[in-house]
């Protein structure tokens, strides 16, 4: 029983984060967010829950600067206060947005945001673990290498997930006759809008895929919906 008592205490430290860091993220948009009210994104909300044969899409409002979208564990949807100033600079448009939110739709359709709690607790387990290995094997340097292989594991996997939702997002956009091109246009903005200097991270450690393979991949998309 001693010898599996490393691998209990590793899988009890998972479900503890898990359940800290939800309750955390949960506590956090909860005391940081207002619905979201917006005369410009009111008719796009309407035709996106129409296109799943359901009420208007409910979405919030965290209030916070950096431009962003969120699905959270417990399904609901955010967009950033950030992204709403952007909005009424006439930076993106209420289009551009309604991508946003049908992105974030396609998360918890997948079942993505609870995953990425239990990919978050698992990335913890798994460099702590390395580090422990690997700082026996190569003194010094085996907690970053730890680390790193953690962070590339972790964000391969969020990439696919980026992927799925961009496709369930196009899907919804064509059948809330928006079309894809508002998906596409967004991710040209992104990097400038973001702020990022994504050319500075290694590719593998990206959590979301570069702009160009995202429009890239609705594209390949496109061609084979069109194909009789």
């Amino acid at each position: 029983m001693l010898k599996f008592t490393p691998l209990l205490l590793l899988f009890a430290y998972m479900a503890i984060m898990w359940f800290f860091s939800a309750w955390r993220l949960k506590k956090e948009l909860s005391e940081k967010s207002t619905p979201l009210q917006h005369p410009r994104l009111t008719p796009m909300l309407n035709q996106l829950g129409r296109a799943m044969d359901l009420p208007p899409v409910q979405a919030h409002v965290y209030e916070i600067e950096p431009v962003n979208g969120l699905a959270a564990p417990d399904g609901r949807i955010f967009l950033t206060r950030g992204f709403l100033r952007k909005l009424d600079a006439g930076d993106v448009t209420p289009e551009e947005l309604a991508s946003v939110i049908a992105h974030e739709l396609g998360h918890v359709a997948h079942g993505h945001s609870r995953r990425r709690m239990i990919d978050f607790a698992g990335h913890n387990a798994i460099r702590i673990a390395l580090a422990g290995i690997l700082g026996r094997i190569i003194p010094g340097v085996g907690g970053w290498i730890a680390s790193a292989v953690a962070t590339t594991v972790s964000a391969r996997l969020s990439r696919q997930d980026e992927f799925e939702a961009d496709l369930f997002a196009s899907a919804l956009m064509v059948k809330a006759g928006l079309g894809t091109e508002p998906q596409k246009s967004l991710f040209r903005k992104l990097e400038k809008l973001t702020g990022g200097r994504r050319g500075s991270t290694p590719a593998w450690f990206m959590s979301h895929p570069p702009a160009a393979q995202r429009i890239a991949a609705i594209e390949a998309h496109e061609r084979r919906w069109q194909t009789p």
